[in-house]
């Protein structure tokens, strides 16, 4: 329970803020699942580079980590040349 009205208001927008996250980062996964079941190159292609731009909002706004963003970013491409 909140001592003062601005906590209270924080703990509001904490919640708001980690169900976005929670569904950007859902629908990250969701999006590099499939782009690793894809088998048709020239699509794959089209998608990787929305991934990787959806990956890097991600990690610039601490949802995963800079790293983690970058070791799927690259195990994405080198998938995706290997098609």
């Amino acid at each position: 329970m909140a001592n003062h009205k601005s906590a209270d208001k924080r703990n509001r927008q904490a919640e708001t803020k980690n169900l976005e996250n929670r569904y950007h980062a859902k629908t990250a996964r969701n999006a590099v699942k499939k782009l690793r079941t894809i088998s048709d190159k020239t699509e794959a292609q089209t998608l990787l580079p929305k991934i990787s731009s959806m990956l890097d909002k991600l990690a610039k706004k601490n949802v995963i980590h800079s790293n983690k963003a970058s070791n799927l970013k690259s195990s994405l491409a080198k998938h995706v040349s290997s098609l």
